[in-house]
């Protein structure tokens, strides 16, 4: 394989030695990497890590639950024809112009080659995954309303995330690779912090981090905190000021880490035994 296409990983993004080797394999085998894992992961800045990486175009194609494979490669518009023969334009018999290609036709009619992100492929109905096989496997679709066979210049490097909302299908699943991204020990997790904020002081990054993986570790929360909420948390910490020795005694700022009600009161009465526990831990409400 040639060296140029070796991802290797970019400053900004910390990548183990695992993920970085199925990035590689999923290249050379010329197969779709499928990327699962919990939220805040970072399966979906992996994509732009690649791209940066091999220096390549990023395509992203954010997947919804109204989404269909055909919205990946091309629409036809036909509303904004019939607008236009209303109004008297002239070419209205060349329907080639009211053809507009989707995220994956356009990686295929690229001249270059491209990183194409299909995002939370899982969001999407069961048939959807199913629907794509084909297109995958032979890099190239038919266009029957204008006769045309649009065929890949050059394979694009696909990378598929999923947050295992729902099943994949198993033929969907043989044709690619998979990694699954574990969520960040602490000693990775460090590493990632202090790519964001170099100049963070050890000990609150350390006081930081000992609280985060506590709150992640409280049975029953509903949304844990990912990596971008810690990230968010940090530079409210530095921006109020927040003494290394006051943040696992009072957990300041909780919003910037927790998002639903229920995942503060049930921390906030955690909080309160911990209290308990140890009465110079007792003040609970600093944010």
């Amino acid at each position: 394989m040639n060296d140029q296409l070796l991802y290797q990983g970019t400053d900004d993004y910390i990548v183990s030695d695992d993920l970085r080797n199925s990035v590689n394999i999923s290249v050379a085998l010329k197969r779709p990497l499928l990327i699962k894992g919990e939220p805040g992961t970072g399966k979906t800045v992996l994509a732009e890590s690649i791209a940066r990486s091999l220096g390549l175009r990023l395509i992203i194609w954010n997947i919804k639950s109204t989404t269909k494979a055909q919205d990946g490669l091309y629409v036809y518009d036909t509303v904004q024809r019939l607008y236009d023969s209303q109004f008297g334009e002239q070419n209205v018999s060349n329907i080639k112009q009211y053809i507009k290609l989707g995220k994956l036709g356009e990686a295929f009619e690229s001249t270059e080659r491209v990183v194409l992100l299909i995002d939370e492929i899982d969001k999407a109905d069961l048939e959807f995954p199913n629907d794509l096989l084909w297109e995958l496997d032979v890099m190239n679709f038919y266009i029957p309303e204008t006769g045309e066979t649009i065929t890949t210049k050059h394979r694009p490097i696909v990378i598929i995330t999923s947050n295992a909302e729902k099943e994949l299908p198993d033929a969907f699943l043989r044709r690619c690779v998979f990694h699954y991204i574990d969520f960040p020990d602490k000693e990775m997790m460090e590493e990632i912090v202090h790519v964001h904020f170099p100049e963070l002081e050890e000990k609150l990054l350390a006081e930081a981090l000992k609280s985060f993986y506590w709150l992640r570790s409280i049975s029953g929360l509903q949304k844990k905190p990912s990596t971008s909420e810690l990230l968010d948390w940090v530079q409210a910490l530095t921006i109020g000021g927040i003494q290394p020795d006051k943040i696992s005694q009072e957990i300041p700022f909780l919003g910037a880490l927790l998002k639903k009600n229920q995942d503060f009161d049930l921390t906030l009465r955690q909080l309160h035994t911990r209290g308990t526990e140890n009465p110079s831990r007792a003040k609970t409400r600093g944010w």
